[in-house]
């Protein structure tokens, strides 16, 4: 037994000191369990945001929350991919700082995702498909059955969420991410943006070279089409940049071949000089692994005036790299010469190493109030004027 025993521990003393190598060789620096959420204190403590906003948890006990969208009666419609649920949270009529209610209005899917409403339904972006189904607001009641309008939608491996979105044309687009870090892909469909009309026909290559554009959205004045994309790994610390993309109709934005301003990928660059010559440059860089997933243009109510036709990205933060990055979102500032600047709004998720929260999603509610989802520990927190 003791000799079992002493056997035992040296697998184990091994083990540790092969992964903690590996890691340091990977760079992988990854937040570990999920967490509970902060206690309001903590919060307070560690959030910083701009002068004359306050920051409180909406809600708690939404395991793996991704992407929100609100309804036409106010409430707030959360997606639980690794549970297979879409909850709805009643809106806050009270007045106290909390959903007056919540209750699962889907389940039973597969990685639901992406979230959007046309003509009286609700879109579904699951894993490999795009399901929708008649949804009354004032009743918080679905009706009839659900349908997939898309079928064929290539799903899993390690970018496995899919965004779906109705732009100003009236017509679905849907992300879907690379298969591996960095490869050629076999299916056209992947690290593409696509676009369907409402009822799945009309399928169309959008546009390519997206490596993983989960979050996107239109300009509220020029209705342009705004896409964040996450670079691949395993360049070291800097490298490369995490990039918004202003998506346009038939054009190709560089990767597997380039990365950020048309820098050549030293695994797929060479040979591939007129494909990355003719590729789409991003129109602005994050810093690298700063992972950002959700982009949200504002309207402005209650907001002030230098926010209005701003948009919010959530920076889920970095897992691969010596020191963390990221775990804040970050507001961009459209200038009137084309510049885009990027502020912080929402920081200290993440401080010397410690990691509270990693947001996916942003939302404006009907209130004006900014609302951010956090797959870490499963909260929603709510931004608001003082």
């Amino acid at each position: 037994m003791r000799k079992f025993l002493w056997t035992l521990a040296r697998v184990i003393i091994i083990g540790a000191i092969l992964g903690f190598l590996v890691s340091r060789w990977l760079g992988i620096n990854a937040p570990l369990l999920k967490k509970n959420p902060p206690a309001e204190e903590l919060l307070s403590a560690r959030i910083a945001l701009p002068s004359g906003f306050s920051i409180s948890i909406y809600a708690k006990g939404l395991p793996g929350a991704r992407m929100l969208r609100f309804t036409e009666a106010g409430d707030l419609l959360v997606s639980l991919p690794a549970e297979g649920r879409i909850v709805l949270l009643e809106r806050d009529a009270n007045h106290d700082g909390a959903p007056d209610g919540r209750s699962d209005l889907l389940t039973g899917l597969n990685r639901p995702h992406g979230l959007d409403f046309y003509q009286g339904r609700l879109y579904i972006a699951e894993t490999d498909a795009v399901g929708r189904i008649r949804f009354d607001a004032q009743t918080r009641k679905t009706q009839g059955e659900y349908e997939h309008v898309v079928t064929d939608l290539p799903g899993g491996y390690i970018h496995w969420s899919r965004t779906v979105r109705f732009g100003p044309d009236g017509l679905m687009y849907v992300s879907v991410g690379s298969s591996c870090n960095v490869c050629v892909e076999k299916n056209p469909k992947r690290a593409a943006m696509l676009r369907f009309d409402p009822n799945g026909g009309q399928e169309e290559l959008f546009a390519t070279g997206l490596r993983n554009t989960v979050g996107f959205d239109w300009h509220p004045v020029t209705h342009e089409l705004f896409g964040v994309d996450n670079g691949r790994d395993f360049l070291g610390d800097n490298l490369p940049p995490e990039e918004l993309n202003r998506i346009k109709q038939g054009q190709f934005y560089g990767w597997p071949y380039a990365n950020g301003n048309k820098v050549p990928d030293p695994d797929f660059g060479a040979g591939s000089e007129e494909k990355i010559r003719n590729s789409q440059a991003p129109v602005h860089e994050f810093a690298a692994h700063t992972a950002p997933l959700g982009i949200t243009f504002l309207h402005g109510k209650n907001l002030p005036p230098e926010f209005k036709n701003s948009a919010l990205v959530a920076l889920h933060g970095s897992w691969n790299r010596n020191e963390k990055i990221g775990y804040k979102v970050v507001s961009l500032h459209f200038e009137p010469n084309g510049a885009i600047a990027e502020r912080d709004f929402v920081t200290g998720f993440e401080q010397k190493g410690d990691v509270i929260g990693r947001p996916v999603d942003v939302a404006e509610g009907p209130d004006g109030d900014i609302y951010i989802s956090d797959d870490f520990t499963g909260s929603i927190y709510r931004v608001y004027r003082n």
